[in-house]
């Protein structure tokens, strides 16, 4: 990887996690308002993700990100977490999931046997964003169909 290509993913991945969470965090102490914050982040933030180091460092970078600044500001009611999307069927996988062997390979990887709906993760955002999720902060709400549970394992091997 050039570090032209590291940088252009950190700069999306992180940085702009950085610079919305800044900006929010400016707005609500500047107002004294509470506030809630919901960072992107993936699956990746921790299974490591070979060919793809930047990806899943700028989502690692993410995850304590959104951890710290929890922490930092919670006594000022402004809530901080972040999402953790698995396999989704979004444009940017449009390609990928095309192949059926790659999205076979995919759906593999899933405990639940299938690919996500950007649905799903939209459901979660709005339960983060609501009053039910009051008393969370600083977590990662993984949307994976259960990736997270180390899959190769699923059917008793290992």
């Amino acid at each position: 990887m050039t570090l032209e290509d590291w940088n252009k993913v950190i700069s999306i991945d992180q940085t702009g996690v950085f610079l919305g969470a800044r900006t929010a965090i400016k707005y609500f102490t500047e107002n004294d308002h509470q506030g809630n914050i919901i960072n992107m982040s993936s699956v990746h933030q921790q299974i490591p993700w070979p060919t793809f180091a930047s990806y899943a460092a700028a989502k690692g970078g993410v995850k304590l990100f959104t951890e710290t600044i929890a922490m930092e500001y919670a006594n000022k009611n402004i809530r901080v977490n972040s999402i953790g999307p698995g396999a989704i069927n979004t444009p940017i996988n449009a390609k990928k999931f095309a192949d059926k062997v790659q999205y076979d390979k995919t759906v593999s990887l899933v405990p639940m046997d299938r690919i996500g709906k950007p649905e799903e993760v939209a459901a979660g955002a709005a339960w983060l964003a609501s009053d039910q999720s009051s008393y969370v902060t600083g977590i990662t709400l993984f949307i994976d169909g259960g990736m997270t549970l180390y899959p190769g394992f699923k059917n008793g091997e290992g």
